[in-house]
């Protein structure tokens, strides 16, 4: 690294050193003059300071061909044409750039300290740079050179020595507000040439014309000042400005209000797509279009001379326009088709959730009624066994055991094949406690499973579905562990409005280390695919019920299902 590089990348990271070179090189070229090779030099080295530090780019990135040619051309321009009018012009722009800062900083002595430099570039115009284009006859003041040669020096000790913040001290620590600084620009052209204007005019002198400058330009702020804002029998400025601004803006609001309604009321991606565009044609500027989307395309209006291609991922849009657009109509309608494009994206994907999530229920559906179809399978083979074993004068037993288990046998059937044709229906239909507990008695008449309940209320109803669910899952369960250990009892309990059921067994506790995943998830089981709790919990849920281990010790091995109360998510 170069020392010229090493001076440069010092001064990159103190923005406050940076701005007072900066400052003082071209202090050194107004006072050199714009006639003299050193004012010349002094005014290069300040382009190149002032490139370390605008913050429109970053100073550290490599230069390229084509902004090498650029440089060269603007320093190529600014050597031949160098004068007195182009220092006024660029002590503007550096007085509309370091004013436009200024906005932005809450720090206080950081502020004073841009304030103290615009005023320094505020007192080069006024005080030098000015003076030097006007005819001497108008000079009838006395001259300030030395005064602002020298004594402007004091702006920059002052500005040494005041405390910076941190984040404006390092590099692009510093915002600025552009329509701040163009602003200011045109107020200090204004300033200016309104002086000038007032010499020729009236004849006046330099200081004099300043000063009737100033005073028009601050008479003419406070009249706008005082008529922009809206008072009791008179409509402020501001409303036709709104106005105007509404008038450009109405008919795109217009589209997005469309928009967003048409979102909301058009489920299908394309259909959606398709009317949101053709919605377009209200816009004063359109005549028609073209899209593709995908596989999908379609056109809406008619075609015209001007044309616009907007892209996006995955809509691609040609609009046909009554006029060419202008480069800020195209932003707009840039912005536009990315909404609609994003609003397209979005309903794509909520169809593919739907479609996942329909195909989700269907295979949940499937797994929980695998376990019922094998419930039912052990039903048969339970009335198959008993068909081969009983001799013939136990017919007639056998014939009433067939007559009252077959007509259940076949209704689960018929229930598991609507189940699967409509595989979200979790609840199904009600049935009459009373009812309901009586088919159970039926079903397991054969097995060691007893049944207690208190007075059923007759008029009290249950989802029949999840209840036949649970209970053929909890009791096929216990009976697997009565095959086992003889000893085992099953017993089920049910309250008068059936809001609590309840199955327990005498036999062994569940396994610890499934506990954590019971009713949760699927868990792994040796005599089938371990889903059926699982199935049955998430079943219990969209019901209003939970289910649950009530109780998981030796001996006493309970699950209850227990309806919630209204409003109450499930723990």
């Amino acid at each position: 690294m170069t020392l010229l590089q090493r001076v440069a990348s010092a001064l990159r990271q103190r923005q406050r050193w940076l701005l007072v070179s900066l400052l003082l090189v071209l202090h050194l070229a107004l006072v050199s003059g714009a006639d003299t090779t050193i004012g010349l030099l002094c005014w290069l080295v300040n382009v190149g300071l002032f490139i370390l530090w605008q913050p429109f780019t970053y100073a550290e990135r490599n230069v390229d061909l084509s902004g090498l040619v650029v440089l060269t051309l603007v320093l190529g321009c600014g050597v031949a044409w160098y004068g007195w009018w182009l220092l006024i012009v660029w002590v503007v722009m550096l007085a509309a750039l370091v004013g436009g800062r200024v906005m932005f900083i809450d720090h206080r002595p950081t502020r004073i300290f841009y304030l103290i430099a615009f005023a320094y570039l505020l007192a080069a115009l006024l005080l030098w740079l000015v003076p030097q284009v006007v005819p001497h006859a108008a000079l009838t003041e006395p001259s300030l050179d030395r005064e602002f040669a020298w004594g402007i020096l004091v702006f920059f000790l002052v500005m040494l020595l005041l405390p910076l913040s941190q984040e404006s001290d390092r590099p692009g620590g510093g915002m600025i507000d552009l329509f701040y600084s163009l602003f200011i620009f045109l107020l200090i052209a204004v300033l200016i040439l309104g002086s000038l204007a007032f010499m020729l005019l009236r004849q006046s002198g330099y200081l004099e014309a300043v000063l009737n400058a100033l005073i028009s330009i601050a008479l003419l702020l406070l009249l706008i000042g005082w008529a922009w804002n809206t008072r009791p029998g008179f409509t402020g400025f501001d409303v036709f400005f709104s106005r105007y601004l509404l008038t450009i803006g109405l008919p795109f609001e217009t589209w997005l209000h469309r928009l967003t309604t048409l979102a909301g009321s058009e489920s299908e991606p394309e259909q959606f797509l398709s009317q949101a565009l053709a919605e377009m044609l209200d816009l004063p500027w359109v005549d028609g279009g073209s899209w593709v989307a995908g596989a999908r395309s379609g056109t809406f209006g008619r075609e015209s001379r001007f044309r616009q291609d907007f892209s996006g991922q995955p809509l691609q849009l040609t609009l046909h326009t009554r006029h060419k657009l202008s480069p800020a109509l195209i932003w707009h309608f840039h912005l536009l088709v990315q909404l609609a494009n994003e609003y397209y994206i979005a309903k794509l994907r909520a169809r593919e959730l739907q479609q996942v999530s329909y195909l989700r229920a269907i295979h949940e559906t499937g797994a929980r009624l695998t376990h019922d179809v094998k419930n039912l399978l052990q039903s048969l083979s339970n009335l198959c066994y008993l068909a081969q074993t009983m001799n013939g004068q136990q017919g007639e037993r056998l014939d009433r055991l067939l007559q009252r288990q077959l007509p259940q046998i076949t209704q689960r059937l018929q229930q598991t094949l609507s189940k699967l044709q409509k595989p979200q229906t979790e609840a199904g239909g009600l049935l009459p406690v009373a009812v309901w507990w009586q088919l159970q008695q039926q079903r397991y008449a054969t097995t060691p499973v007893t049944f207690v309940a208190v007075n059923l209320n007759p008029e009290a109803l249950l989802p029949v579905a999840l209840f036949d669910s649970v209970a053929d899952n909890l009791l096929q369960n216990a009976l697997l562990k009565a095959q086992v250990d003889s000893d085992v009892q099953v017993c089920v309990s049910i309250t008068a409005d059936a809001a609590v059921l309840r199955i327990c067994d005498t036999g062994s506790a569940l396994d610890p280390n499934i506990l954590g995943d019971l009713l949760r998830a699927p868990v792994t089981s040796e005599s089938g695919l371990g889903v059926g709790l699982y199935h049955a919990a998430r079943q219990a849920e969209s019901c209003g019920y939970v289910l649950r281990l009530a109780n998981n010790v030796t001996g006493q091995v309970c699950f209850e299902l227990r309806r919630l109360p209204p409003g109450k998510p499930a723990a």
